[in-house]
């Protein structure tokens, strides 16, 4: 990284200036003729942040004269990227991953609800927020849609965190009240009294948004159900962020314990619980009318490679969610600790891979709109990050296709590429090969996050 400074006149100290190539999504590349033209790529462009924003974006020769008092940060031979935003992650997580040998029932009860269970303490929550948000900015991860756990104190320390961080970051507690060990559960009521105090608290502070969050029908309660339906109608614009059919014996369990129910997506359906801000994670064993019952409420899908993979739930229908005539918006999840990494770039690895095994193909630039805007259409935050319009917020990273001695021989040709196509090939080979190292730096609403050491 190098700073050239071309003051030569007094200018704004809330300009900043960032050159190199850029790369972002102005379509869906699912839906257009040619997936080449649902991107924006200038191999050598100028950035203008103002106060945390995107003032400008053009090629250096036509913008370095208008902008040529502010100093540049310049990577020349970098890929500069929005972002990666994750929709669905669990923080209290963070510290079983990569737990061995079970399925999701088993798995959670194992592994997941005793770890859960040390998130009653605030000041270790902290510290694993702590960790979990530090993590997610060295792997270019800057929103994210995180669960916590199910005591208040949990959010109180993932918020208080992401505060100081200044991230734009969607969070809420836990709400479970049956099917889970006495120490986690809470109650209907209680669940929706703590929910409320979260809220009203924490929606909207700063760049924080809340999501009312049910673990999945399996630990909720009817009532429990119908106290988050209740805060959605109190707090319209806040989410809902839960599990769907991540897993065969989970679907039937569901069917068991809602029998009067069409099916899983019918027992949040009936809660009131489907709808343009919610957001459900997995979806792996939907049926044709479920995902036409998505599309129709506009609800989203978060798409989980390496969590499917590691706990055996099977391979996403990522082209029949992403279909013309039922289309429903897909995310990408890390789902760590379920995941394996907290990378987007190995998770757009793992998505390859599923979707070669169901005999389609997942373009560069299909899996790279999924971790960008297609997470921010998602999350319903499209209008606020996810490309480098005018007036969104400045979260960005800047990659190194040639991070590692195998990437550097991988993409040998001198940068940047020069073309759309050329770029998609040296994207995709970042996508299958990256991972941490490839970040060379993170940035915050306009502010540097993280920077790789060591780096000339």
């Amino acid at each position: 990284m190098s700073t050239i400074s071309l003051q030569t006149e007094p200018y704004s100290t809330s300009l900043k200036a960032i050159r190199g190539s850029f790369l972002d999504f102005i379509e869906d590349p699912f839906f257009v003729p040619d997936e080449l033209e649902s991107a924006r790529y200038i191999p050598d462009g100028l950035l203008i942040l103002e106060n945390g924003y995107i003032k400008e974006l053009g090629e250096y020769e036509q913008l370095k004269d208008k902008y040529a008092a502010i100093p540049i940060t310049a990577y020349p031979d970098c890929l500069i990227m929005p972002g990666f935003i994750d929709t669905h992650i669990h923080f209290p997580q963070t510290e079983m991953i990569a737990a061995y040998g079970e399925q999701l029932l088993e798995w959670l009860n194992k592994y997941t609800f005793p770890v859960e269970g040390k998130f009653k303490d605030k000041d270790y929550a902290q510290k694993i927020a702590s960790f979990f948000l530090d993590e997610l900015i060295k792997n270019g991860t800057t929103t994210a849609l995180v669960f916590a756990a199910v005591f208040p104190q949990s959010v109180e320390a993932f918020f208080a965190e992401a505060s100081r961080r200044n991230m734009r970051m969607i969070s809420g507690k836990v709400m479970m009240d049956r099917n889970a060990p006495d120490f986690l559960r809470d109650t209907a009521e209680s669940s929706y009294q703590d929910s409320k105090k979260l809220i009203q608290k924490w929606h909207k502070n700063g760049r924080l948004l809340y999501a009312v969050t049910p673990r999945f029908a399996v630990t909720s309660t009817e009532e429990q159900l119908e106290m988050a339906r209740k805060l959605l109608e109190e707090f319209p614009d806040v989410y809902l962020h839960t599990h769907l059919s991540e897993n065969v014996k989970e679907v039937e369990l569901v069917a068991q314990i809602y029998p009067e129910s069409k099916g899983y997506l019918d027992v949040y359906d009936r809660a009131g619980l489907v709808k343009e801000k919610s957001i459900f994670a997995h979806g792996l064993q939907l049926r044709d009318d479920e995902f036409q019952r998505l599309s129709e409420a506009k609800s989203a899908i978060s798409f989980c490679p390496t969590s499917n993979l590691f706990l055996g739930s099977g391979l996403f229908k990522l082209f029949q969610a992403k279909s013309i005539e039922n289309p429903v918006k897909v995310g990408l999840g890390t789902d760590v600790g379920g995941g394996t990494s907290f990378s987007m770039l190995q998770t757009t690895n793992e998505a390859y891979k599923i979707i070669q095994l169901q005999g389609e193909k997942l373009s560069s630039f299909k899996a790279l709109f999924l971790a960008t805007l297609g997470g921010a259409k998602s999350l319903c935050l499209e209008d606020k990050i996810g490309n480098f319009d005018v007036g969104k917020e400045a979260d960005f990273i800047v990659l190194d296709l040639q991070a590692t001695p195998l990437m550097a021989l991988r993409n040998s040709q001198t940068p940047p590429a020069k073309t759309k196509a050329e770029i998609a090939e040296k994207a995709f080979t970042m996508m299958i090969l990256g991972d941490d190292r490839t970040i060379r730096a993170t940035y915050i609403a306009g502010e540097l996050a993280y920077s790789k050491k060591n780096v000339n």
